[in-house]
């Protein structure tokens, strides 16, 4: 988003939703690097073409990647859909999401910029005697990520990512506030052909109280080769900081299409009463 998501399923009025959290990444393996190349913890890696990297993604999970795009290159990662449901207490919410997209151009051999857009979304909340609807445009997020590790050899992957929200969702979509984090992902490899990957984040977010807060984002996945150009993870996410304890399980699969693209798909099961009970999404990635 990993995403510029506005809103909290279960909060729809009264919290601002974890947009850092959806800053649509995961260690998915392919068989070229079962076979030992280098062990992607972040993104299923494609067979990479002459002169270039094996293509690494930001997405379907919420675990970002350290690696950088190559420089001159646009790599394109987006949502078909994304649907949300959460039921509390005698409370209804749902989120829809359409197109959602983040657009990452490599600028230098270890330096990546990107956006994160969402061109529209929908929230509903219905409670005994009472029903609210929304939609327009989301929250914008502009990214740097620096690659210190990993990027052409070596079997440990660290980098360093800047994210900044710009207030630009319509009316009664978020708080409308600048915020900001900074984010430490790692990638690793793990035992029995899997691959491993974590992150920790922290990011200044505005409380309806008044004044910033720092919350304490954190995450840890693994993945593994299912089938020829299949891969599936599983993640646990943990935010703290901005009220209640927000714990999701993730779980989801990747198809490498070519060298270039790949399809992906997941769901997303709250643990913590704060969390949406579910979240369902589809996806493509494409380098240019």
């Amino acid at each position: 988003m990993l995403v510029l998501n506005s809103r909290s399923l279960g909060h729809v009025r009264r919290r601002p939703r974890r947009w850092w959290g959806g800053l649509v990444a995961l260690p998915l393996l392919t068989a070229a690097e079962v076979e030992g190349g280098r062990p992607d913890g972040m993104g299923q890696a494609a067979a990479a073409k002459p002169g270039l990297r094996e293509m690494t993604t930001d997405r379907p999970d919420a675990t970002e990647s350290p690696f950088t795009i190559d420089p001159g290159h646009v790599q394109l990662e987006m949502d078909f859909a994304r649907y949300g449901r959460d039921r509390n207490a005698g409370r209804k919410a749902e989120v829809w999401e359409a197109a959602s997209f983040n657009v990452r151009v490599g600028l230098a051999p270890q330096w990546e910029a990107g956006v994160f857009i969402v061109p529209f979304q929908s929230e509903r909340e219905t409670a005994v005697g009472r029903r609210e609807r929304r939609s327009g445009f989301g929250d914008m997020v502009l990214r740097a990520k620096w690659n210190a590790r990993g990027n052409d050899s070596g079997d440990f992957g660290l980098g360093l990512i800047a994210d900044v929200k710009l207030p630009t969702a319509a009316d009664d979509l978020a708080n409308g506030k600048i915020e900001g984090g900074l984010t430490l992902p790692v990638a690793f490899p793990l035992a029995g052909n899997w691959s491993g990957g974590a992150m920790t984040s922290v990011h200044a977010v505005y409380h309806e109280a008044g004044g910033y807060r720092a919350v304490w984002h954190n995450t840890v996945t693994a993945g593994r080769e299912l089938a020829r150009n299949w891969g599936g993870f599983l993640e646990l996410t943990s935010s703290t900081g901005d009220g209640r304890h927000v714990a999701t399980f993730n779980c989801g699969v990747t198809r490498r299409i070519d060298s270039d693209t790949q399809w992906d798909a997941g769901v997303n099961f709250g643990l913590s009463r704060a969390a949406e009970d579910a979240v369902v999404f589809s996806g493509l990635s494409r380098r240019f």
